[in-house]
Order: C-alpha cells, then structure tokens, then sequence
C-alpha cells in the first residue's frame, strides 16, 4: 500500500484545535475595535500602503481598510459589512458579540459539549432573544435613536446637528410607499471652513452652469429630458480619410454635420421639454437653437447624478435624441443655481424627492468623517421611518435579554441549557466593554446594572457620563429594533458557521519572487 499522503502539499487543523484557533482569530480581529465601541470609545489611525492617514472609529471602516488574511476573520468582517450595508449600525457591536459567543463556546467544547450541541443552544437562545425585543419597545423621539447612533463621532454638538440635518433628508425622500433610499441622496465634499457649517440642500445640487449665460436658470415646474450622451456631431465609428477634391466638399460636410445636430434640436422640440440634460458635450449650434427655443440646457453631467435626477424626475435615460418619445419625459417642481462655498451649483427639485448633504471640514480628513458620519445616521433615519419601533439603549437592552434567557435556559432540559447561558454571557460584552472604554470597572458596572434592572425595570442602562446607571430612556439614548436584530442574528450565524468548521486545510505555497525583482531577473537575462 503506498505511503504517499492524499492531501499532498497541505497544511491541516482539525478537531479542537480548529476551533481554538480560528476563535483566538475572532478575538484578535474584536481586539482591534474594541476601544471603538460607545460614545467615550476611542479613534484609530489608519496608514494605507501609500502612506495616505484616516482617523476614524467607525468600525467597519477599520475592519474594511485592514489586510486581513484569517478566513475566519474574512468571514466576520463580512457580517459586520452586512450590518452596515443593511441598518447602518452596530458593525463593532456584531464583531463583538460573534467574538464572545466563540470564546464562551471554546469553554464549552473543553468541557466535552460537542459544537453540534452548542450550536442548537444558540440557534435556540436567538429565536427567543429575537421575540422578545418586541416586549421591550418604548416610546420615544426617533431623532434621539439617530443621535445615539453617532454618540462618540466628533464633537456633542457636531453629532446633534448632523442627526438632525439626517432626519430631515430622510424624510425628504420619504415616499409613498412608506420607502426612503439613501442612497437617493448626493453628498458634496467643500474643505474649508467648521464642520458645523455643513448643511442640507432640498434637492439634487450638482456643481454646473447652464451652457449658455442668457438661458434662464429659475423656473418650474416643468419637463425634463435625460440624454445618455451628447447634441454634438457625430464622428465616424472607424477610421477613415477623406479626400478633398473641390473647394466646396469641406463646407457641404459642415452643412451636413449642422443640419444633423439641428434635427436632433428639433426632436427636443417635439417632446416640448423645458430641461435638457446631457452626459456628453453639446455643439455650439445647439447651444444657441436650445437658447432660442427657451429650453435651458446642462452638459457633462457625471452618470451616477443622471441616474439620481432619473429617480427624483421619474425620467427615462435616452442614447438617442431622435428616438424619444414624451413618454420618456421627467417632471420636475423648479430648478435654479446657487452660489455655496465660492462654486455654483445648480439645483433641482424632483416629483419624488431627493437631497444634497454639503460636507464641510477645515481638512479633507474631518470632511471624510463628516460624510462618514452623516452616512450613519442617515442610514438609521431611514429605517426609523420605515419601523420606528425604538427600544432602550447603553446596554440596557442587552441585559435584559441576558436574564431573560437564563430564566428561559432552565426550562431546557439538555445541555443546549449551557449553550443558551453561555449565549446569555456574550451579550453583556457590550455593557462591559461601554463601561471598560469610558474607564469604569466593567464587572463591578455590570453587576451594579443587573442589580439596577432587578429593581428599577428593564429601561435601566449605564450613563456613562455620570457613571451610573440610569433611566437611559428619559435620558433619550435608544437603539432602533432594527439594528439590535440584525446585530443579533449577525453575529450568531457567523458563530454557528465557524462551529461548524471541523477541518482548516492550507494549501501549500512555494515561494515566490516579488514582481519587481523577477523583473531586473528578467532584464538582465536578456544582457546576458
């Protein structure tokens, strides 16, 4: 029988020893934002391979710009990037939790609980954590969950202005269908000046002029027009030379070439538009004929801003001008232009909503941060609108759920008990790590909460400013359902993938030559 191995090349981990090790990869990876995490948490410096700098303490963003090689820790980024992509929330929170909930289920399987078991616990102990966030909703101000979401972003006052300006561009592209997209809202960067000078603009604000001085820029309502293109003359689709072999051949090509751009001029007029908009250039001819005919005009406008003035207008985006029908026609409510930050803009309201966010910083770093956390509460705004279910925040909620799992825990008579209470554990990393971060004593914090909730209620968190428990409800720190939910169910799935995990096999690799260095290799080869 040959002796010859089956996996050739290849590295194994398995059994126990897979799981220590890619729960000892989710704890480094938690490590790195720990610090992050509550409205005292602390920033990171990030440096790029060019050397370029961000400071930032959004989680994700950490995670997502670190090079990151453990396929167990891939695999929680992606859950943290899923949270953010969905609730806008909560990213170092799913990191977290997955990372307990992997360390309280190593303790298990060294005490002979099989993972297959454990996993079922915590397949069991989220279902009823999940149902139960219903039984702990509250009454309150969404704008006070949009305000929490961003504690710890900038300054308190920097934080309260960009939650209100957030909720207000939510509901500005609210719409009939109980829908707010995010991403319906443009974000323009201006360096200079405070932070606090950011504002919000009704409308889509694009940084143009019209393309000709004399065409009247403030009027609505009226139609608009969407060209994936440009009014110029077209040029042939190959190569080709034309020989000239009169003196009256150049000028009958020019006369064709204007007479086709005036063609698609008089289409425009057909359709009876009052707004045209252009991706690509428009001739000179065309300039004047759009002027003359009362039709104000835009060009070189970017196709991500069509596709957002496609969506506020209700218009379709066209390739060819001689082919549009009305049906194919926008509406807008008014449109005008506007001098901000020493640039004209022009600005246009559409049928169905839409709104520009100026970002200002005095650096291009804080701007980035502006963006970054106006993206955040925007994102919470949304969901609020949709489901404006608030339940309480700073930890609160997470305790609440701890004890009422264990009380549920005993009701299970076999060792999926231990699993739920291990469960139980890893939810109260997040009132330990918010009292650890604002340089409190963490166990003795959150034995002072359990307590405070035992006799007070359920709506009892930690002020971390006044160091205490509190009623974080009348204090007006609350988390959306949506985001404790997602965070929830985040973390535990990625949990039960990696417990699942019996066999981490690393392929081999021979080693190799940097790029560079094979290529002088190869230069001097050639000499030689």
């Amino acid at each position: 029988m040959s002796k010859q191995p089956i996996l050739e090349n290849t590295d194994r981990v398995s059994g126990r020893e897979a799981l220590q090790k890619n729960t000892a990869a989710a704890l480094a990876l938690a490590g790195a934002v720990r610090s992050t995490l509550g409205p005292l948490g602390l920033d990171k410096l990030l440096i790029d391979d060019e050397g370029r700098t961000l400071v930032t303490n959004d989680g994700v963003t950490v995670l997502e710009s670190a090079k990151v090689e453990h396929p167990v820790a891939k695999m929680i980024i992606d859950a943290s990037s899923t949270q953010d992509r969905v609730v806008r929330d909560g990213t170092t929170s799913t990191v977290l939790l997955c990372a307990e909930m992997l360390r309280n289920a190593w303790h298990l399987v060294s005490q002979g609980v099989h993972p297959s078991t454990i996993a079922r616990g915590y397949a069991l102990a989220q279902d009823h954590a999940v149902n139960a966030l219903d039984d702990l909703v509250v009454e309150a101000d969404i704008i006070k969950a949009v305000n929490t979401s961003i504690s710890g972003k900038l300054n308190q006052g920097m934080q309260v202005h960009l939650s209100e300006l957030a909720l207000k561009a939510a509901n500005m592209i609210f719409n009939d269908e109980k829908k707010a997209d995010p991403t319906r809202i443009k974000v323009i960067q201006q360096i200079g000046g405070k932070a606090t000078d950011s504002k919000l603009i009704s409308g889509l604000a694009i940084a143009k002029s019209c393309i000709h001085p004399q065409m009247v820029t403030n009027r609505g309502p009226g139609n608009i027009l969407l060209i994936d293109g440009g009014i110029e003359r077209k040029k042939p689709s190959f190569d080709a030379k034309i020989k000239i072999s009169s003196t009256g051949m150049l000028e009958a090509f020019r006369e064709v070439e204007i007479a086709s751009v005036m063609k698609q001029i008089d289409s425009i007029k057909d359709l009876d538009v009052d707004l045209v908009i252009c991706r690509d250039g428009v001739d000179d001819e065309a300039r004047q004929a759009l002027k003359d005919a009362g039709i104000l005009a835009y060009r070189r406008v970017e196709k991500s801003d069509l596709d957002l003035l496609a969506l506020a207008t209700g218009a379709s985006l066209i390739y060819d001008v001689n082919r549009a029908v009305k049906a194919d026609r926008g509406t807008f409510i008014a449109t005008s232009e506007d001098i901000s930050g020493g640039v004209n803009h022009w600005i246009l309201e559409g049928e169905d909503g839409g709104a520009t966010f100026i970002a200002k910083g005095s650096t291009p770093d804080i701007a980035d941060e502006v963006e970054r956390c106006f993206a955040d509460a925007v994102g919470v705004a949304c969901q609020l609108l949709e489901d404006s279910s608030l339940i309480p925040g700073a930890g609160a909620t997470q305790v609440a759920l701890a004890r009422g799992l264990r009380r549920y825990a005993e009701s299970i008579p076999g060792r999926e008990q231990l699993a739920i209470e291990a469960w139980a554990d890893a939810l109260e990393v997040i009132p330990r790590t918010l009292a650890e971060n604002a340089g409190m004593d963490p166990t003795d914090s959150l034995l002072e909460l359990t307590a405070s909730q035992s006799k007070d209620g359920i709506n009892i968190g930690l002020d971390l400013i006044a160091r205490k428990s509190t009623d974080v409800v009348s204090a007006g720190i609350l988390d959306p359902v949506s985001v404790i939910r997602q965070s929830i169910s985040g973390a535990n799935e990625a949990t039960i993938s990696v417990l699942r995990i019996d066999d981490v096999l690393w392929a081999q690799q021979d080693p190799q030559v940097p790029d560079e260095v094979q290529e002088r290799l190869d230069a001097s080869n050639q000499f030689a």
